[in-house]
């Protein structure tokens, strides 16, 4: 895997104008750079092969090619492509299809920026694991694989494609934020009055943050006597 600052990537779309808009979301992501856009299955190949990106946003539908033979022909010859699929395809067949053949992500046009920008982010933890991992060995554990499949993770580190029912991310992230915000910790009821739940519901927030290591809990003694649990971020 190239050792590179930034994750190179190829926007293979007939339509210019929205090769145009991708090209600009990159702009945006940290850590990427468009290496160039391509409008055909000769100019494709032509990028693939010479510049081998690490990365495709790939359409389906093309004047000259279809973009699932496309991303066949690159899977059978490269095992360092990684294709995100951009279109505006939705047969459930195409779907299946494309994550068939190895897919990260399968994106729906018209595209919104967030939906962008968590997907390319989602690659970049998995292509920086990836390429740590690498280095340090050629054999991996099993705690290792699966942390490096759990797609869902986000900058801050929390994985979100493996959560408890009854727990939703955003309203994690929101837990994690407020608690993130004092040195001292926080009772389950002041948690729950900062991000609008009930105390019943902060608690159940703040118990699974502590059993996924995370959070501490001391007790405190109140005004009365009465001892609370506090609930600290883990260094």
């Amino acid at each position: 895997m190239k050792d590179s600052r930034n994750i190179e990537v190829l926007i293979v779309e007939d339509d210019l104008r929205i090769a145009e808009i991708q090209k600009r979301f990159i702009e945006q992501i940290d850590g990427f750079q468009t290496v160039g856009i391509a409008a055909s299955y000769m100019e494709a190949k032509s990028f693939i092969d010479i510049i081998k990106p690490d990365l495709l946003l790939l359409d389906v539908y093309f004047p000259d090619m279809n973009g699932i033979d496309l991303l066949k022909e690159t899977k059978q010859q490269t095992k360092q492509i990684d294709v995100i699929m951009i279109t505006a395809t939705k047969e459930i067949h195409k779907v299946q299809e494309a994550v068939s053949i190895g897919i990260f992500d399968y994106i729906i046009k018209p595209v919104v920026f967030e939906r962008f920008r968590q997907s390319l982010n989602r690659y970049k933890e998995y292509h920086t694991k990836l390429h740590e991992l690498s280095k340090e060995s050629l054999l991996v554990t099993q705690e290792q694989v699966d942390k490096l499949l759990r797609k869902d993770i986000d900058g801050s580190g929390s994985d979100k494609s493996f959560l408890p029912k009854g727990i939703d991310p955003l309203t994690l992230d929101k837990v994690l934020e407020v608690l993130g915000k004092v040195n001292s910790g926080l009772t389950a009821e002041t948690v729950a009055k900062e991000i609008g739940v009930s105390r019943t519901t902060a608690r159940r927030y703040l118990e699974h943050l502590m059993s996924e290591e995370k959070v501490q809990a001391d007790l405190a003694y109140g005004t009365v006597g009465r001892p609370e649990r506090v609930y600290v971020v883990k260094d």
